[in-house]
């Protein structure tokens, strides 16, 4: 894949995140605020972009959405998948190291 397949394809998730964004914060701007984890003045402001604007804002190297995933859920899910349930979770980093290691070699 190169550069310019990837732009495309984050300008693409941009536009898709803004255009869901917009449609959320104009049928309750509360709710969409929360359910983004953006300020008011940022909904409000998404909620008033034209589709050119849109599309502006969308292009670029940066994506615009962010994923609220909490550091120990990650760290959960790549020690405990398929692992009967452990409570030392010491052993548990040390093995994700050797595995991550392992396959960087």
């Amino acid at each position: 894949m190169n550069t310019e397949q990837i732009l495309a394809e984050i300008r693409d998730a941009n536009l898709s995140y803004l255009g869901v964004a917009q449609n959320l914060i104009r049928m309750d701007k509360a709710e969409a605020v929360q359910s983004l984890g953006i300020s008011e003045e940022s909904a409000e402001l998404l909620g008033q972009l034209s589709t050119a604007q849109m599309v502006k804002l969308a292009t670029g190297s940066t994506l615009l959405c962010r994923f609220p995933v909490d550091d120990d859920m990650v760290w959960s899910l790549l020690t405990h998948h398929g692992l009967p349930s452990r409570a030392d979770h010491s052993a548990d980093s040390q093995a994700l190291a050797r595995s991550l290691l392992a396959a960087a070699a």
